[in-house]
């Protein structure tokens, strides 16, 4: 059953009928993140067959059809406008298409007032061949992440993307492979819907980009694969889909679904988002005394606390950083990483008194 947040939205919904109606009665300003994978508008004109002569099972649903260009753009710019209102001033929004439409949909975003963050490319490791030998390989989407506006503050778990990345900053280029096997759902031996996108990649979208217990809207909600990702990492989502044989794939396949355990769902912070803590605070709070020395690991540069928690050294006085970077003669210097205090296990950064002053404050160090 859906339930109501607070001001009236319906979460954990699948709601049937035109996304642009539906969304235009839906409150402003009440959903985190949207992602969209609006109708590609491929323009086929006959059907595809294989080289033996077995026909493609490819797109050629009457959903992705649109009499001419001036038609698609006109739809795209009224649900990308629905869109717009509901989201969020600090929400974002995400757009999935192929080389048909991806172009059209970004320069309608731009006229719109929403700010490019990236274009991801999504590499399929198992992509369709070219049957025809015409043309390339198609072997990638293209998806369009973007804010309300230049200025906008939105949700990047930076270092909960590099983490899934064993610890490298995440490209944008995702290599995963197409919705196949015991994932792709399918009715009477055959896909039940043509363009079923794997869970990896909302997994990578939603887990980038929103936090546990916010609101995700899918317009065009298919398979319901938004939904199902949503649910088993701890969002709350809506789904819109006008065809009714997709309305009840969908709540077939997000009844079973399990939610991860809250535990589960903890990120890892963004380092940038934790909150300040001036080195000064370190010498006033005691955790380290004016005179104390402080090195680089290898012993090869010291300096001399002050009690207003500068640096001193030659003669030269400044910030942990302007004194890091002026012994090595470097541009910049993380101080923090930089400089180490003795304790009786040896050199320790001061990045670790830092990030014990946070835990007593419970977050609330900046002043």
């Amino acid at each position: 059953m859906p339930r109501e947040t607070p001001d009236g939205l319906p979460v954990d919904a699948i709601l049937e009928g035109d996304c642009v109606e539906l969304m235009q009665g839906l409150p402003e300003r009440s959903v985190d993140l949207v992602f969209a994978d609006p109708p590609y508008n491929l323009q086929l004109a006959q059907d595809l067959h294989r080289p033996n002569n077995s026909r493609v099972d490819g797109v050629d649903d009457a959903w992705d059809r649109f009499a001419d260009f001036a038609a698609y753009d006109d739809f795209t710019v009224a649900w990308l406008s629905a869109a717009r209102r509901i989201l969020k001033d600090d929400g974002t929004l995400w757009v999935i298409g192929s080389y048909h439409n991806i172009f059209r949909v970004g320069s309608r975003l731009q006229d719109l007032g929403f700010w490019i963050l990236n274009d991801v490319v999504w590499r399929k490791t198992n992509p369709m061949p070219n049957f025809r030998g015409r043309h390339f390989t198609n072997a990638h989407e293209t998806m369009i992440w973007c804010s309300k506006g230049r200025e906008a503050r939105y949700t990047f778990n930076y270092d909960a993307m590099k983490a899934l990345n064993e610890d490298l900053q995440m490209r944008s280029d995702w290599l995963l492979p197409i919705c196949s096997g015991g994932e792709r759902l399918k009715v009477g031996g055959r896909k039940a819907h043509t363009t079923q996108k794997p869970e990896a990649l909302l997994h990578r979208v939603i887990l980038a980009a929103s936090q546990p217990g916010q609101v995700i809207l899918d317009p065009f909600f298919g398979s319901g694969t938004t939904g199902a990702v949503a649910k088993r990492l701890g969002r709350r989502y809506i789904g819109i889909e006008r065809q009714p044989d997709y309305v009840k794939l969908a709540t077939g396949r997000l009844g079973r679904v399990v939610p991860a355990d809250p535990e589960s769902l903890v990120v890892t912070p963004s380092k940038r988002n934790q909150p300040r803590v001036p080195f000064g605070q370190v010498v006033e709070r005691g955790l380290l005394s004016p005179g104390v020395l402080l090195f680089d690991q290898r012993r090869r540069h010291a300096a001399k606390v002050r009690a207003d928690g500068t640096l001193v050294v030659d003669g030269a006085s400044g910030s942990i950083h302007q004194i890091g970077a002026h012994v090595q003669g470097a541009p910049a210097c993380n101080g923090w990483t930089f400089w180490h205090f003795e304790s009786d296990d040896g050199l320790k950064p001061i990045d670790l008194l830092r990030q014990q002053i946070r835990a007593e404050t419970g977050g609330t160090a900046a002043l």
